[in-house]
């Protein structure tokens, strides 16, 4: 019983990594690439914007989103692994 709970919070964390990350990729490099496309701000540029944030600063959310989409993976490559094993 302990173990099925522990696997349920493992399980919904992991969720939110794949979740955060495809987030903060999407909208970091989608806002970054509409915005030097066509000269329009919104999402994430837009309120970066506001906050007098450089242009680069949307690059940096996509580069987190990327980072938290390379550790979801790492994660849930490592627990195959360890689920696979006698």
């Amino acid at each position: 019983m302990v173990k099925q709970l522990k696997n349920v919070d493992n399980n919904s964390g992991q969720g939110l990594l794949w979740l955060f990350g495809a987030v903060l990729a999407i909208q970091g490099f989608g806002s970054a690439i509409t915005e030097a496309g066509w000269d329009t701000s919104f999402g994430v540029a837009g309120i970066l914007r506001a906050a007098h944030v450089p242009e680069w600063g949307t690059f940096l959310v996509g580069l987190a989103g990327v980072a938290l989409l390379v550790v979801a993976a790492h994660r849930h490559r490592t627990r195959r692994r360890t689920d696979r094993r006698p």
